[in-house]
This record gives structure tokens, C-alpha cells and sequence, in this order.
């Protein structure tokens, strides 16, 4: 694919450098990097927005790097903050970067004939450096009115910039110039609250090594409701399946808002682009399938076909009223223990179903509390409310026995349509 032109398409073009287009059509493969920080022990889904900028990049034949912030991450960027972070010990960088690496690893695996992404720590850079050495070399390319000048500088001088922080365009400056000098990387891109950044990293190259390098920022993707994106409302959709499971990842694009997902299918889809046409037409005419297909892409693309089918089968059984025993029964052992995690569910000891087993009013009552009482079980039994596992029980002395185990450890209980638990034995 011609790079610029399927960014256009997409519409994920925010600002670029002037003769950008040109350097990119000159004929030779050109190397571009974008940073990212490891302050926190997974990415994000919105760290997934450059990813996918590199992704394109890696398709379109291009040489990528991926510049990790073991440096830069010990600082702390001002850019699109309100008030100092909080500085990560050197522990915690050092974990964080060696869990975004695997993860970015697997998120940019080549194609046949595409060039491999290249991790660079920016820690390198730095470990030798004085803080003369610094001064002198970094500190003197820029000057303190035009490190003023820049968004990231101004918005953050009421409310206070430490030096720490206002010294984090020096160092991703000099890093472009690092990348410029060992890699001939000449194009550095991120979201547009790096525009400052970037331009800063320009006059590193022009100045120092008198160098022409450039920068390319993609809008910064906003959610039509005004929250950010990437947010739940339990939080951050993390890349890490043990974090965000891959059934809760499906269902962040399932219950995306309608208006949000064509900018998703833009942004995320690796569809070509009669594909990717198709799926921005189905929004308007059946949002839910669009919403449908780009979940089963993006899962299998971040947790692999078994995770989808899991997340999946996982959702059929959680919101379709017609699932039946038979699907529930034909789960894996993955897909219940998701379910498990979904709904309310009781730790169950084994031996509770020796022999004859255990009465469904005990089960429901003594042992894992759903209901208030016996009574009210075999009242609910007996108004044919309650499921085993997605068969109606009507006799109030049913018991439960092992028999009855799904994958040899769980139960699913249901007491009227909404109230639903798993049993886990143990």
C-alpha cells in the first residue's frame, strides 16, 4: 500500500512536515519510529492507535521502530496532562517495557517479504551520559523560548511544569537524533499532542547533524459521547488478556455507541480497502453487524482465534435467550471459567456432591446464597424460574449431583432471566 494515501483514506492525517510526501515516494524504503513510555505493565487500546500507525507503516514496506522510553519514562511527558505524574521506580519501568515489548511483538509480526519492527530502549542513550555531557550537547540544541513555545510547555504553566518534566522534550529530541544517526531514521510520527515533540526532534537532526528528518501526527481519537477512549466504565481496556479478558475486549467494540464505529473501522480494520468499504457501509444499515465483525477482527488479531471463539460462545451464553444445555455443555473449560468471571459465582466443595448429591433448594439457598431461603428456592423451582444449566427444573427436590458438571468443574444456575451464577467445585 503508498502509505500517505491509505492514512488520507482513513483519515488519520492530523499534521505532517512539509516534503514529507515526497521523501516517501523518492523510491527507497524509509525508517520511522514512534515512542512509547512503559509506565504501565500493559498497553492500552489507545496505545493501539500508533501501533496501528506502524502497522501501516510495516505494510506499506517501510522500515518501522518501536523506540521504548526506559529513559523517557523515568521523566514523565507533560504532553496532554494536567498535573505532574507519578514517577514509576526504575522496577516497575523495566517490568512494564518487557511486557509491551511481547505484546507489541506479536501485534507486528511480519508478513512474508515486510521488514521486522526494530525495539530500540532509549535507556541506551542515556545510561552514559553525564549530566555535563548533557548539558552541553542536548541541553544547548534548543532554547528555552522555543521549548516555551509548545503546547505541551504552555498548557501546563499555571498549574506548574517541575524541570523534570519541561526536560522531556529534550530528551525525545535527542532520541530522534540517536534513531537518525544509528538507524537513518528519518520520520518520527505519533499522536497530535506529540506535535511539539516531534518538531523538537526535527531540530535536533537539522541542527546538530544537519540532517533533514520529519514528523506525521494522527488526530487524537475522541469518543461522540466526549469520554475518553480506551475507558470502560470499569476502567482501562488493557491489551493484556489477564488484565482485560479477551470476553471483555470483544464486548468493548459489541457495545461500542453507534456513532464511534465507523472511526473505529477506519482506524483499526486491516481490511483492504473493498473490505474495509463494505464494513463502513453495513454501519448505516445494520450497525450491530458492523460492530459484530469488527470485535471477531480485532480479538483474534490481539488474543488469537481460540480467545474470540471463547469470547464469543461466552456472549451467545450470556445474552441469548434461546441458548440451549446442549451449547453450554459444548464449552471449553476456558469459555466457563470467562463465564465465571462474568457473572456472581460460589466456590463449591466436590464432596458436596458425592452420592446422591446435593438438593438444587440447598444449592440455591444454604450453599451459595442466590436466594433468601429454601422456601423461597422451591417456590421459585416450583414457578418454573430455575435452570441447571440451561435445562428448567420443576420438581423442588431435585438434587445436583457430579453428573451434572460441565468440564468436570462448574454448574451454571438461573433464577429467572436475569439472575444467573456459576458454581465452581473445588
Amino acid at each position: 500500500m503508498n502509505f500517505l494515501e491509505e492514512l488520507n483514506h482513513r483519515q488519520l492525517i492530523q499534521d505532517m512536515t512539509p516534503g514529507l510526501e515526497e521523501h516517501l515516494a523518492a523510491g527507497n524504503p524509509v525508517t520511522a519510529y514512534i515512542g512509547f513510555d512503559p509506565t504501565a505493565p500493559s498497553l492500552t487500546i489507545g496505545n493501539y492507535v500508533p501501533i496501528m500507525l506502524l502497522k501501516y507503516f510495516q505494510l506499506s514496506g517501510h522500515q518501522p521502530i518501536m523506540l521504548f522510553g526506559g529513559a523517557t519514562g523515568r521523566i514523565g511527558d507533560p504532553s496532554g496532562k494536567s498535573a505532574e505524574r507519578t514517577l514509576k521506580s526504575n522496577e516497575e519501568i523495566e517490568a512494564n517495557l518487557a511486557a509491551q515489548k511481547a505484546q507489541t511483538k506479536a501485534l507486528l509480526k511480519p508478513e512474508p517479504g515486510m521488514k521486522d519492527v526494530i525495539f530500540v530502549d532509549n535507556f541506551d542513550f542515556y545510561k552514559d551520559f553525564s549530566v555535563l555531557d548533557f548539558l552541553r550537547d542536548v541541553g544547548k540544541t534548543l532554547t528555552v523560548n522555543y521549548m516555551m513555545s509548545k503546547d505541551s510547555v504552555k498548557n501546563r504553566l499555571e498549574s506548574g511544569l517541575s524541570f523534570t518534566e519541561f526536560s522531556y522534550q529534550l530528551l525525545q529530541g535527542y532520541d530522534f537524533q540517536c534513531l537518525y544517526k544509528d538507524f537513518g531514521c528519518t520520520l518520527q510520527m505519533g499522536g497530535s499532542d506529540q506535535w511539539g515533540n516531534i518538531t523538537s526532534g526535527s531540530e535536533f537532526v537539522r541542527r546538530n547533524l544537519q540532517g533533514k528528518a520529519f514528523g506525521l501526527t494522527t488526530p487524537l481519537l475522541t469518543k461522540a459521547d466526549g469520554s475518553k477512549f480506551g475507558k470502560s466504565e470499569a476502567g482501562n481496556i488493557w491489551m493484556d488478556g489477564e488484565r482485560t479478558s479477551p470476553y471483555q475486549f470483544y464486548q468493548f467494540w459489541i457495545n461500542a455507541d453507534d456513532r464511534d464505529i465507523d472511526l473505529y473501522i477506519r482506524t483499526f480494520s486491516l481490511r483492504d480497502r473493498a473490505g474495509l468499504a463494505e464494513l463502513r457501509a453495513l454501519v448505516e444499515e445494520n450497525p450491530r453487524a458492523a460492530k459484530n465483525a469488527l470485535a471477531e477482527e480485532l480479538t483474534a488479531r490481539v488474543h488469537g482465534e481460540e480467545a474470540l471463539e471463547n469470547a464469543a460462545a461466552v456472549s451467545e451464553m450470556l445474552f441469548n435467550r434461546k441458548a440451549s444445555n446442549e451449547q453450554l455443555n459444548s464449552l471449553k473449560v476456558e469459555a466457563l471459567a470467562m463465564i465465571a468471571e462474568e457473572i456472581p459465582s460460589a466456590t463449591v466443595s466436590a464432596s458436596l456432591f458425592d452420592g446422591e448429591g446435593v438438593s438444587l433448594a440447598d444449592l440455591l439457598s444454604q450453599h451459595t446464597s442466590s436466594v433468601a431461603s429454601k422456601s423461597e428456592a422451591k417456590r421459585a423451582i416450583k414457578g418454573n424460574a430455575v435452570s441447571v444449566n440451561k435445562q428448567k427444573v420443576a420438581n423442588e427436590n431435585a438434587m445436583v449431583t457430579s453428573a451434572d458438571f460441565l468440564q468436570g468443574k462448574y454448574v451454571m444456575l438461573e433464577n429467572g432471566k436475569k439472575n444467573k451464577l456459576m458454581v465452581v467445585v473445588a
